[in-house]
């Protein structure tokens, strides 16, 4: 994916943030570019001050890309339960940093310790529970790929630290193209 992709990726994202803030509807576009026109999932992430904001997305889609983008973008800055105590304001968008990651198809393993820590991205799976971690976390947060793994299992998935090793629980990795700007670099 190009800058200039990228960019427009970032205009949309910014946009809905910024008419869901407010309790507007943000449309739908069109588009000719193939590669913003590709069905695949992403996630947004929303900061302030490098602080968690929102962060919400899907691992596969039957929409464009520039339109996931776009109701995910809405959904990190209103829908994320973790701050619905503490929502995004209008006062504070300017503060805000948005990142993108769009993902590759998911891979299931049979070697959770085959990741590449920093660039692959891990979903766990058993029963109804389920957690995930983007490639990124793995190189801000400095853990080792059994501490991804068992963060994940216990800390987003309501695990066992260690459910990811058991024959039951599913562990799939994925890559993910990542970028980001800052609300007032985003024209």
């Amino acid at each position: 994916m190009n800058s200039l992709q990228q960019n427009i990726l970032l205009q949309r994202a910014k946009a809905s943030v910024a008419a869901s803030v407010a309790g507007a509807a943000f449309s739908e576009t069109t588009t000719d570019d193939n590669e913003l026109l590709a069905k695949c999932g992403c996630f947004v992430t929303l900061k302030n001050n490098d602080d968690l904001r929102g962060c919400i997305g899907q691992f596969t889609s039957d929409k464009p890309l520039i339109n996931l983008i776009t109701e995910m973008a809405g959904a990190s800055s209103t829908r994320d339960s973790r701050f619905f105590a503490n929502p995004i304001t209008a006062d504070e968008l300017e503060q805000l940093e948005i990142e993108i990651s769009v993902l590759s198809p998911l891979r299931k393993t049979d070697n959770p310790l085959s990741l590449r820590l920093g660039r692959d991205g891990i979903y766990i799976i058993n029963g109804h529970n389920s957690g995930c971690f983007l490639p990124q976390v793995a190189t801000e947060t400095g853990w080792d790929a059994e501490q991804f793994l068992s963060y994940c299992c216990s800390h987003k998935a309501g695990l066992a630290p260690d459910a990811w090793k058991d024959r039951q629980t599913e562990v799939y990795l994925f890559d993910a193209t990542v970028f980001s700007a800052k609300w007032t670099e985003i024209e």
